[in-house]
């Protein structure tokens, strides 16, 4: 099962050159999250950020699945419910994403996003 639980039409007309979806196997994997993952990787405009971060948000399965980017001013970390955005390199904005992340069952290894 995908980790988004729906649609959203309005993001598909603006999202820029998206990779093939390519699988990885994590061996951080939680026992409710499967062995091999798709990842998809895309660019989007930076003026849909908090759209696509809002869709993302209300979409993404729990437990334990989040999305994340970088601007070149800011890292923005989605949860199910739970938008996290700070400066790049900001320890204690990091810092409070990852132990939202633990609380929702994310496995340490997979907090290790780049910021």
């Amino acid at each position: 099962m995908s980790p988004l639980a729906g649609q959203h039409a309005s993001l598909h007309s603006t999202i820029r050159n998206p990779e093939r979806p390519w699988a990885a196997c994590h061996a951080g994997a939680a026992d409710y999250q499967p062995p091999v993952w798709t990842l998809i990787e895309f660019e989007a405009p930076a003026d849909i950020s908090d759209e696509l971060a809002a869709e993302l948000a209300d979409s993404l399965l729990s437990p334990g699945w989040y999305a994340n980017w970088n601007s070149d001013a800011e890292a923005t970390v989605v949860f199910p419910g739970k938008v996290f955005r700070y400066p790049r390199g900001d320890q204690a904005g990091r810092a409070d994403a990852q132990a939202h992340g633990r609380s929702v069952g994310v496995p340490e290894p997979q907090l290790d996003w780049t910021d």
